[in-house]
């Protein structure tokens, strides 16, 4: 395998949408940095992948750097994974990407599922354009600032959020965006998957009587 960084994308849920190409990827690696290695261990374990682990997340991405560097220049592939899905989207490695991108050394992706796409094709409101947002400021001023942003916004708008935030963003979408069709999708691919769609009025209604435990997507309908 040719050194340089592999970004590799894993289910966002459900085990099984491993891609032939990924497994054979960290198999074939000689460093995998992780998000959490206890979840991607699991994942390992399930593909009976044994690989050196290294974490790398929001709070140590920075000194990771120069480690990655140094092995890539030494002739090793780097695999770079993330807890769920692709990595970057949402989640760390920029800083990384770019710094082995900007070194000249080898790059490539092996993509995976998304919480994103699953969402947007299960709203069946992404043909005609859309816009992601990831996940909206925690602090209330600064979340309202964004929804009042997307006001005259026409295009699908793609929201990420948690399950100790979901009732106040369905809350404040309620109150900004008023009717504005909403599509809820919590815990994608899982047993437990919930698809629900309505107002935020009428989602907030409906997490009152059912979980809202996990990782929600919030697709804001097109105008």
């Amino acid at each position: 395998m040719d050194a340089g960084l592999y970004i590799v994308g894993t289910p966002i849920g459900n085990l099984e949408d491993m891609s032939y190409r990924a497994v054979r990827t960290l198999t074939e690696v000689d460093l995998i940095l992780a998000e959490d290695t206890r979840k991607t261990g699991i994942l390992l374990q399930r593909y009976e992948i044994s690989k050196p682990m290294l974490s790398c997340h929001e709070f140590n991405e920075r000194s990771r750097v120069e480690r990655v560097l140094h092995e890539i220049d030494s002739g090793r592939a780097v695999a770079l994974v993330s807890d769920a899905g692709m990595p970057l989207i949402s989640d760390p490695g920029s800083r990384l990407v770019q710094a082995v991108r900007e070194a000249g050394f080898f790059t490539t992706s092996i993509p995976g599922p998304t919480a994103l796409t699953t969402a947007l094709a299960l709203s069946g409101w992404g043909q005609d354009g859309f816009i992601f947002l990831g996940f909206p400021p925690n602090k209330s001023a600064g979340r309202r600032r964004l929804l009042e942003s997307l006001q005259e916004e026409s295009r699908t708008v793609v929201l990420y959020e948690s399950t100790h935030r979901i009732s106040k963003l369905l809350a404040d979408i309620a109150e900004l965006l008023g009717d504005r069709p909403v599509f809820m999708a919590r815990e994608l691919t899982k047993k437990f998957e919930t698809l629900q769609q309505g107002t935020a009025a009428e989602l907030t209604l409906f997490l009152e009587s059912h979980s809202s435990k996990g990782e929600f997507v919030i697709v804001l309908g097109p105008l």
